[in-house]
């Protein structure tokens, strides 16, 4: 494989930086090279945070143009929207999204119009060649008592449905390296409820 390209979104909070670190770290454990680029500056302000990782033989840089994503995973659906610039049909671009909203304070402040996740979608298949909408935070909370990994059942999904092309046990791998050793069998238990899942 030359290369792949993962964008990955939400808002502060979601865990979208440690999902990325997992991403980066099993992609190095299949042997790729990867470059990573992340913003962060909002995350305490509940702001948006892209997160972007190139892998394949050979990476030369770490960002990745419009268009040219391969695979989009959005913990919130209007952040889907925003990062859809770096889809494109042509690619063949997959987005796969959270379905739980989180408003934005310049939705609630300025008194706008959250757009309904049907809206969104029709939106997006302009962008993308398949849109995914999963329950990932309800499923997970049901299951827990809380969201936290709502990101882990996510890339379980992708990795499952081969949107992501790296191994399971490589990701498996590369949660036991970043999460902290108490969480990692719950962090187990839920991306393999991710790998299982049918959507």
């Amino acid at each position: 494989m030359n290369e792949f390209n993962v964008v990955l979104t939400g808002v502060g909070g979601q865990g979208i930086l440690t999902l990325g670190n997992i991403i980066a770290y099993a992609a190095l454990y299949e042997g790729y090279d990867v470059k990573t680029t992340e913003l962060h500056g909002l995350a305490q302000r509940g702001g948006s945070i892209p997160f972007q990782i190139r892998f394949g033989k050979k990476i030369y840089s770490a960002l990745i143009m419009e268009g040219d994503a391969d695979l989009i995973i959005s913990h919130e659906p209007l952040e889907a929207l925003r990062a859809c610039y770096y889809a494109s049909k042509e690619k063949g671009t997959k987005i796969v999204f959270d379905d739980k909203v989180l408003t934005p304070v310049t939705v609630s402040v300025l008194g706008e119009k959250y757009p309904s996740i049907d809206g969104m979608k029709k939106a997006l298949e302009d962008f993308c060649s398949e849109i995914i909408v999963l329950s990932a935070s309800e499923i997970v909370k049901k299951e827990t008592g809380s969201e936290i990994t709502s990101n882990v059942f996510m890339l379980g999904y992708v990795v499952g449905k081969k949107l992501l092309p790296l191994k399971p046990e490589n990701v498996l791998k590369a949660i036991e390296k970043i999460v902290p050793p108490k969480y990692f069998d719950l962090n187990k238990k839920i991306f393999e409820m991710g790998l299982n899942y049918k959507a």
